[in-house]
């Protein structure tokens, strides 16, 4: 599998929802959120997941859109609050109240322990795509080659101090949160360490 073998879904609401991120987003989140869809939709491929393209990367793009100033909120973990923010932009996209919800859905499986692809396909594989981006979680699952190119395409600049400094910073205000417990279980040495980072 090649970089040109998943192609970024060209909609509508896909372009506005990557103009979305590079309105409020770093170049390093951008990036990350790009990445998070071609792991994902590479794994769907690569484990014969049917998937909603154009969801997965709506989702992809804005799930930590929650960690901005502009959004974030000070009762609700970041993926919470950026699920909100998806479910808004999609109801301006036009989409259905289903929709909406499975893409607010989505982001919050992301930050999950594990999701089950049978019941939730494209939050499984948001959450694995993230776990690699990341923490850099079973780079193995993904083509060497295929790493290269997106890494190539979309490099992380400095992804690991920019997310490590959010998340330290929601895990102080927000003790009960994911964010928190992923603090604590050593989410800033996974992502120092990330092997995506020597590819």
């Amino acid at each position: 599998m090649h970089l040109d073998d998943l192609p970024l879904p060209d909609t509508p609401a896909a372009r506005a929802a990557l103009e979305v991120a590079r309105r409020f987003h770093s170049p390093a989140f951008v990036n990350h959120g790009l990445r998070s869809y071609l792991w994902a939709a590479a794994a769907a491929r690569t484990e014969g997941l049917a998937v909603d393209d154009e969801l997965l990367f709506v989702a992809a793009v804005l799930h930590d859109l929650g960690l901005e100033p502009a959004f974030d909120s000070h009762t609700l973990p970041f993926e919470e609050a950026g699920g909100l923010v998806a479910w808004v932009f999609a109801s301006g996209a036009g989409w259905t109240e289903k929709r909406r919800d499975r893409a607010a859905a989505i982001i919050v499986a992301h930050m999950a322990d594990a999701v089950d692809p049978a019941v939730d396909a494209e939050g499984y594989l948001l959450e694995i795509a993230t776990g690699l981006d990341i923490s850099g979680r079973n780079p193995e699952g993904w083509d060497a080659e295929l790493r290269a190119e997106v890494l190539a395409a979309h490099p992380r600049l400095d992804l690991a101090g920019e997310f490590t400094g959010c998340i330290l910073e929601q895990a102080a205000r927000k003790p009960g949160s994911t964010a928190a417990t992923a603090v604590a279980s050593g989410l800033p040495a996974r992502l120092a360490a990330n092997p995506l980072g020597r590819d």
